[in-house]
């Protein structure tokens, strides 16, 4: 197995993911192609002893995509960039899969015109994983697409169950609709509406359709898959996010107020630590673009070297689950008839 690793994307690159690209090979035993400049990626392997390391290969990009650029066109006007190369590999098959901490409106314009969609999929999806009560919960979609149809829905819950199934290991995954109610009755058109095709999935036992979800009920665990819209599914991402930051901050601030707080802190540092333990991402690697007919892994933006390894360990995972063959089964029931 070849996993594609673009060596220049991302807030820490080259350095993260040339040395995670590496650490990856090593640890999982399969190979890895670092796409990206040939100088800076050659002797950053050789600043960390990695420059003999099996299954390694440099393959050569004279520019990059940086956060700044246009995602619709930058593939185009920067064709000699390590993710236009990287997307270039992917579809000639010289790579299985794809890991990239860079531009993500990029990333899915790559995913979308190189790696092509699963046919009969609508569109491509970021389906993000966060900590909740029950363990992990799936938001899908997270920002791939701000403008969505019923059916794109419809489809995003079986793309993320088939995921949370094949990938994640979990049986019968229970898929939420988030709404601003849990009655039936709830939302706008468009919630309506996929409500009614969620419903029909469950009841034929396509799916384990929950119903409605509020947004508070998302990190308590209420279901395993959260199906939204992009725009709706980024906006509650980053507000979990904020709020699990303020709320480590809020309670640091209780324990550094005096001594006596101090040494209350000493006493219950193991929980504190497996608390901030469950927003590290780093242990994720990243989130997946699914309905893409080749497996694509958006790492963070700020990912380092751990998280690089852990991308390419999903991806490998990933391009061995079978899932892109699943959902090819299945989407007789994810398509609607015009």
């Amino acid at each position: 197995m070849k996993i594609i690793v673009d060596a220049m994307g991302g807030d820490n690159a080259p350095e993260s993911a040339t040395w995670g690209g590496a650490l990856a090979a090593k640890e999982y035993g399969e190979q890895v192609l670092l796409v990206g400049d040939p100088d800076k990626v050659a002797a950053l392997l050789k600043d960390k002893g990695m420059e003999h390391t099996p299954g390694v290969t440099i393959m050569p990009a004279s520019d990059l995509v940086d956060m700044h650029d246009d995602p619709a066109t930058v593939l185009r006007r920067k064709p000699d960039s390590s993710m236009a190369v990287a997307f270039k590999l992917l579809k000639s098959g010289e790579g299985d899969a794809l890991v990239s901490a860079g531009n993500t409106g990029a990333l899915l314009t790559g995913a979308t015109l190189y790696g092509g969609r699963i046919k009969g999929i609508r569109r491509g999806a970021l389906a993000p994983v966060m900590p909740c009560k029950s363990g992990q919960v799936m938001l899908c979609d997270a920002g791939a697409n701000t403008e969505c149809t019923a059916e794109m829905l419809l489809q995003f819950a079986f793309l993320g169950s088939l995921y949370a199934e094949k990938i994640n290991g979990i049986k019968n995954p229970r898929v939420g609709l988030v709404n601003n109610g849990t009655e039936d009755t709830k939302g706008d058109p468009l919630r309506k509406e996929a409500y009614a095709l969620l419903k029909k999935a469950g009841d034929e036992g396509r799916l384990n359709f929950v119903g409605n979800v509020e947004g508070s009920m998302v990190p308590l665990g209420a279901c395993d898959i959260a199906v939204c819209d992009g725009y709706s599914g980024n906006v509650m991402l980053k507000t979990i996010e904020g709020v699990a930051k303020f709320m480590a901050g809020a309670i640091k601030d209780v324990f550094m107020r005096n001594t006596a707080t101090k040494l209350s802190y000493l006493a219950c540092k193991r929980g504190m630590d497996e608390f901030r333990d469950l927003f590290n991402q780093d242990k994720i690697g990243g989130a997946p673009f699914l309905g893409i007919a080749k497996p694509v892994i958006k790492a963070h933006g700020s990912s380092n070297e751990i998280a690089v390894m852990n991308a390419v360990r999903q991806a490998i995972a990933y391009t061995k689950s079978g899932m892109i063959q699943a959902v090819s089964e299945n989407i007789k029931y994810m398509t609607i008839e015009e």
